[in-house]
């Protein structure tokens, strides 16, 4: 079984390109797909703030997407897939909790990671990090319509978008990221290459 996870900034194209992979020949038949972890919450007033107000919210978040995580490894478990696909993995927490612990100094990665030690979860082999400048990003988030509210669109904060992209691409010691492998795929090009050149390197991967 090969665990792949997309990961990448909100608006950075993940759930449409595994959604397009899924029709691909090759991964679509033979792959188990894990939505985002937020698709999981029923109410929108369930979900934890981006912008969490202290060390201890950051944590209860943490928690509260663990409990969807050990859900997503019991569904996994129950698969006879050898294909796992996720829609973003642990890393997006841990990157999360990063980016606040270096914007607020709120200090929670080495305990949200004795935490994971102990908890279920899905260690991705790879992990494919859709890399898109921010003001792709913005004019994504633009043409859906949320332009007035940009300013307030806490995650894609320049210093956030910086310090969680940082997570992957640069990791430091005591703060790397749990999957075994992270390639950086430009992702600002059309949804349909971004799909195939993700398509190109789950065959590379798997064969």
């Amino acid at each position: 079984m090969t665990i792949v996870a997309f990961e990448g900034a909100s608006y950075g194209g993940k759930s449409s390109t595994i959604k397009r992979l899924r029709c691909m020949r090759g991964i679509g038949p033979h792959a188990f797909v894990s939505a985002c972890y937020v698709d999981h919450i029923d109410r929108r007033e369930d979900i934890p703030p981006a912008r969490t107000g202290s060390a201890a919210e950051q944590v209860a978040a943490f928690d509260k997407f663990m409990q969807i995580e050990a859900a997503r490894v019991a569904a996994v478990t129950e698969s006879t897939a050898d294909l796992i696909i996720l829609d973003r993995s642990v890393d997006t927490l841990l990157s999360h909790a990063y980016a606040l612990d270096k914007l607020y100094g709120y200090d929670v990665q080495a305990r949200l990671r004795a935490c994971l030690a102990n908890m279920p979860h899905l260690k991705p082999d790879h992990t494919i990090y859709l890399d898109v400048p921010p003001e792709t990003l913005h004019l994504r988030r633009k043409i859906i319509g949320h332009a007035a509210a940009e300013s307030d669109y806490f995650l894609h904060n320049p210093a956030f978008l910086e310090h969680a992209r940082s997570y992957f691409t640069t990791p430091t010691f005591g703060a790397e990221p749990v999957s075994r492998e992270v390639t950086l795929l430009p992702a600002d090009t059309t949804p349909t290459d971004v799909a195939e050149a993700a398509r190109a390197l789950i065959l590379h991967w798997t064969k």
